[in-house]
């Protein structure tokens, strides 16, 4: 036999394998397919066993998973009962359960075995005798012997309370009936799983299916005994010495497809499955890593998405202008026409183009650029096998359009790709592409002697005018892009709202629950709507500087969108973008957007359900009030409808005030005193012995949210503490009008980090907060706002820092203060 097996060469036993009809082969995948539905009957029997229920279809995908394991991996008893502890626990098994049903199984499996070897040496004696080098008496003695065990199980099996016990395990007598069909269960089982090694033995062997299953079956028991995975070897060598009669190149070769049938196919879907069940069964904790893991990621996948982009399109284009495999384009030759070929080269080269110009769109996070960036990465796939059998491009293309299409979330904005304009720095980089990717295909290709025939040229073997062609057409495609861009007319500097406009967000805002968003109707700001003009952005040009006025507002659904667009709209204007006064409920978006946080103070607010003038602690509050109130102070609250009859009185306070303050109207981030404006708004008035000496609009928010003043001016005649009496009234008024949340608005510079490693602008911020008096009352603002017992909130300027940096925020104080003048007053 070792002779034998010495002299066997792979390529013979490959040839016996090839040799092996089709016809056979389904024949053999279709008693494959019977023996495992029969081994679900071991475990539907085993919960009969058990006394208990399952269902047909939880047996059936635990029996798979649990034999095809045990059939690969060795230890089939142990693997097996490890499997079905671990997926019967959903059916409310016990381990012990699950592990006796495991061992009802291996001995149902015994049974089986045992009845085939015990028929098949009683019914076929003389042909064991050459192969065990026995006499006949003895193999007729082995096989009787294997049958009385399992007539002894059977007659065991029918006495009641009777229970085999071995080391520790107790087998409990199933019962006459149940015993019958274990037996029968068992046997038929093995004979479908010998007939699929039968029925893979070559044509014209001249082997009887029941000396065939005789051998099998002792080959399967030697299998077992050795504990090897599947009984490699072990198996094989007891088949090759009980079937003399077959070559052992042929055996060798119907053994190979028996073990790609009976083994390795099953445990190649038991295994899939059996992942995918433990995934399941570990859904939270994988939702919580995604999560994670998503909040981590999530702001780099657009950036990520453009660079692979980017570098599948040079790399589509490289390969079109270099030469393909020789061997590759042989294979092509025989089996797809030159007219397919050639289109495909050229249609690589324009994918390369086209995701080259997508991926700007990908780092906006653009829906509508991860969609064609898709298609093309999956043209590019087939393209590349298509054109040179590129399969290495073509693997490469699939994996980075799965990893976009699984960050689908991360593209949102609905934009359409050719809305903005490319920036000349991105132009620039695909001309610089082109123009090295044509000199690689002219360096690839300098061996041949170019003609205007080369143009003509159409081969297999004609890499040289294919990239010529190529070439031509995408800088064809690339100039008439790069000509839409630049000849399209440039769009027209947004301008101030119109009367439409600011109605139209006066809507918007009374829907949003923070205030500052009233500032809009003033009409001195710009306005960016979304889409579906649900939601607002306001903003206001300085020089370079492009400087919108706190977080979006209206729906949060488009907050993002908008973000967006304004850092589009001002880069298109060579502008810089900047968020002036955010919460930092947001920061995470305006990082997105490549901007950098600069803490620019903190706001105050109250809370009007905790607020009152009682108790120890509001005592200077409580007295001011009682002084205001004795030296003849009134407060009330008039609606909108009534300004207009208050305006003279409201324009002398206002006058005076300016007059007084040596200032001028403050811009942007504050109303100024305009009759139209003032009339959108309710107003509080402060009256001395009945005549008006403050006043001050209000803003509301949706939701009786959050209440706060604008405007705040006071007569020479105002008594001293009129501005207590103001806001102690206001509150008040705003407690019982069920308001949440009384905004005092923001003390600059105020809360800045003060620590040697704090960063520079801290460290400058800190110095004006305490040095700075003679530009802002800085520090006397925070400590007046401080005796409401307010809740501090940070706000931010969002920037694209660097060294425009100083330009920005220089900006920034001029569109505040109404210009220099202001800027140097207080």
């Amino acid at each position: 036999m070792e002779r034998e097996l010495h002299s066997l060469h792979l390529r013979d036993v490959f040839a016996a394998a090839n040799a092996v009809s089709a016809h056979a082969m389904w024949l053999a995948a279709a008693c494959t397919a019977l023996s495992y539905a029969l081994l679900t009957g071991y475990d539907l029997l085993g919960f009969r066993y058990l006394r208990k229920s399952a269902g047909v279809g939880r047996a059936t995908f635990v029996s798979f998973i649990a034999n095809s394991f045990g059939h690969n991996l060795g230890f089939a008893s142990l693997t097996g009962a490890a499997v079905r502890i671990r997926l019967y626990a959903d059916n409310g098994l016990s381990a012990l359960e699950a592990a006796t049903i495991s061992g009802f199984c291996s001995v149902t499996s015994c049974l089986g075995l045992a009845t085939l070897i015990g028929g098949s040496l009683l019914l076929r004696p003389d042909s064991a005798v050459g192969a065990l080098h026995m006499h006949s008496g003895w193999i007729i003695a082995l096989g009787g012997a294997a049958l009385l065990l399992v007539m002894a199980y059977w007659l065991w099996a029918r006495l009641p309370e009777r229970v085999l016990e071995f080391r520790g395990w107790a087998l409990h007598a199933p019962g006459a009936g149940l015993a019958a069909q274990q037996i029968i269960l068992g046997g038929v089982d093995m004979a479908a799983s010998a007939a699929v090694l039968w029925l893979l033995l070559p044509a014209g062997t001249d082997v009887a299916y029941i000396h065939f299953v005789g051998a099998y079956a002792i080959a399967v028991v030697a299998g077992l005994l050795s504990h090897l995975p599947g009984g490699i070897g072990v198996f094989e060598a007891v088949l090759l010495l009980m079937m003399p009669q077959v070559s052992p190149e042929a055996m060798l070769g119907s053994l190979l497809i028996y073990r790609a049938f009976y083994y390795l196919l099953p445990l190649s879907l038991a295994a899939p499955l059996f992942v995918l069940r433990e995934l399941a069964l570990q859904r939270s904790r994988l939702l919580r890593a995604h999560t994670v893991a998503s909040a981590l990621i999530s702001p780099l996948v657009p950036w990520i998405g453009g660079v692979l982009a980017f570098v599948s399109g040079c790399v589509l284009l490289v390969s079109g202008a270099t030469p393909a495999l020789d061997a590759r384009l042989h294979l092509l030759r025989e089996a797809m026409p030159l007219p397919v070929l050639e289109l495909s080269h050229l249609t690589a080269s324009c994918v390369g183009l086209g995701l080259l110009v997508l991926a700007r769109g990908l780092t906006q996070r653009t829906r509508a650029a991860l969609q064609l960036t898709l298609i093309l990465l999956a043209a590019g796939a087939v393209a590349s096998l298509l054109k040179g059998l590129d399969f290495e491009e073509a693997l490469a293309l699939t994996l980075i359009g799965g990893l976009l299409w699984s960050s689908r979330s991360a593209f949102y904005r609905p934009a359409a790709m050719f809305a903005e304009r490319f920036t000349p720095a991105w132009l620039a980089s695909v001309a610089a592409v082109l123009a090295i990717v044509f000199w690689i295909g002219v360096l690839a290709h300098r061996h041949v002697d170019y003609s205007n025939e080369l143009w003509w040229t159409f081969a297999f073997s004609g890499d040289a005018p294919r990239m010529l062609r190529a070439s031509l057409l995408t800088v064809l495609l690339a100039g008439a892009l790069i000509a839409f861009s630049l000849l399209r007319p440039r769009p027209p500097a947004p301008a101030l709202p119109s009367a439409n406009e600011l109605e139209s967000a006066a809507a918007i805002i009374a829907l949003d629950d923070q205030s500052l968003g009233n500032v809009a109707l003033t009409g001195d700001k710009r306005l960016l709507f979304n889409e579906k003009r649900d939601a607002l952005l306001m903003y206001q040009v300085r020089g370079r500087s492009w400087i919108a006025l706190g977080d979006p507002v209206g729906n949060a659904d488009g907050h993002e969108e908008l973000l967006w667009s304004f850092r589009e709209l001002a880069d298109r204007h060579g502008g810089w973008p900047v968020f002036y006064e955010v919460s930092g409920d947001r920061l995470h978006q305006y990082v997105d957007l490549g901007l950098s946080a600069l803490k620019l103070g903190e706001e105050a607010r109250v809370a009007l359900s905790d607020f009152s003038v009682d108790g120890s602690a509001r005592a200077a509050l409580r007295q001011a009030r009682r002084r205001a109130e004795r030296d003849g102070a009134s407060f009330e609250v008039f609606p909108a409808t009534a300004v207009k009859a208050l305006l003279p009185q409201l324009t002398a306070i206002s006058d005076a005030w300016l007059a007084d303050k040596a200032t001028a109207e403050k811009s942007f981030s504050v109303g100024t005193f305009e009759a139209g404006y003032l009339q959108r708004f309710p107003l509080a008035l402060v009256r001395m012995a009945g005549e008006p000496v403050a006043f001050a609009n209000l803003w509301g928010s949706a939701h009786n949210h959050e209440l706060s003043v604008d405007l705040m001016r006071f007569g020479l005649d105002a008594p001293r503490g009129a501005m207590d009496y103001l806001f102690i009234e206001l509150m008040l008024w705003g407690r019982a009008q069920g308001y949440h949340w009384f905004n005092l608005g923001m003390a600059p510079l105020a809360g800045l980090e003060n620590h040697p490693l704090a960063p520079v602008w801290h460290r400058v911020g800190n110095f004006l907060f305490e040095h700075g008096e003679h530009f802002y009352n800085f520090e006397g603002l925070r400590r007046y706002k401080s005796k409401f017992d307010p809740q501090w909130r940070p706000r931010y300027i969002m920037t694209p820092g660097g060294l425009a940096l100083p330009r920005i925020l220089l900006d920034v104080s001029l569109l505040i203060s109404g210009g220099a003048k202001g800027l140097i007053t207080k």
